[in-house]
């Protein structure tokens, strides 16, 4: 346990046999369970995953037999996780570019209840940057302008980090409908601002060792900021027309 609390790591991985070992190997030892989810790969992460599970009785190993893209597999951990009963939930992806040595600072703002949900941000202090391509910033910078219109969360940061912390509480409310693909982090936000949940950026350094994105940039960009203007839109209903509208229903039948 952590300060208290029972938590949890979602570790989701497709084709990650090069990083998937350091990842699992690392993660502090207060944490409580640690969900490795195998999105389909096709190499042997699935494999590696298993052999490092039968020595730490910690790590539970979950097989999507069809790929379903990183939402996809964070949700699986996600309900995993709840059916366990955990307080917390944090997320560590497989490519092992989310230092486990700085876990705990992505946990204490939902531990301490500061927050609902914390996230790592790579974007707002300049140094942290370094080793990110040119490309890879100019990107994440115009997809968190975007995003700071659609959720509403007009002081976030890098919202494509993945390194996050979410309270079992919070969670409950959002797991079914969320963006399955690599638009899951920016979805997320939109729902959460949606029932008022209180977010916070935890700054840390990026890390890379060797390893290459799958996601294909100007693509990604392109089809993100098209999802981006839907998600404002549902917001935008969900926040100015619904929930008016509920309110109003609920005065009439209590008059």
């Amino acid at each position: 346990m952590y300060k208290g609390k029972k938590i949890a790591v979602v570790v989701p991985a497709y084709n990650e046999e090069r990083f998937i070992a350091g990842v699992l190997t690392t993660i502090p030892p207060f944490v409580d369970k640690i969900y490795a989810v195998n999105d389909a790969s096709v190499d042997r992460t699935l494999e590696i995953a298993q052999s490092i599970a039968k020595r730490n009785g910690n790590i539970t190993v979950i097989d999507r037999e069809k790929r379903g893209g990183i939402g996809a597999a964070v949700t699986t951990g996600h309900k995993k996780a709840l059916a366990d009963g955990m307080y917390v939930i944090a997320v560590m992806a497989g490519d092992g570019q989310m230092d486990p040595s700085i876990l705990h600072e992505i946990l204490d703002p939902v531990v301490e209840g500061r927050a609902d949900y914390a996230k790592g941000d790579r974007l707002s202090i300049p140094q942290y940057r370094n080793g990110m391509s040119t490309w890879r910033v100019l990107g994440n910078f115009l997809l968190t302008h975007l995003t700071r219109i659609s959720s509403g969360y007009r002081d976030i940061s890098d919202p494509e980090n993945g390194y996050t912390a979410i309270s079992t509480e919070v969670l409950r409310r959002l797991v079914d409908g969320i963006e399955k693909g690599f638009a899951f982090e920016n979805n997320l936000l939109v729902k959460l601002h949606v029932i008022g949940a209180r977010v916070v950026d935890v700054p840390h350094p990026a890390l890379y060792q060797g390893q290459y994105s799958k996601i294909r940039y100007p693509r990604f960009i392109v089809t993100t900021s098209r999802l981006l203007l839907k998600y404002f839109l549902w917001r935008l209903y969900r926040e100015h027309i619904k929930r008016p509208f509920d309110r109003a229903s609920r005065k009439v039948e209590h008059a």
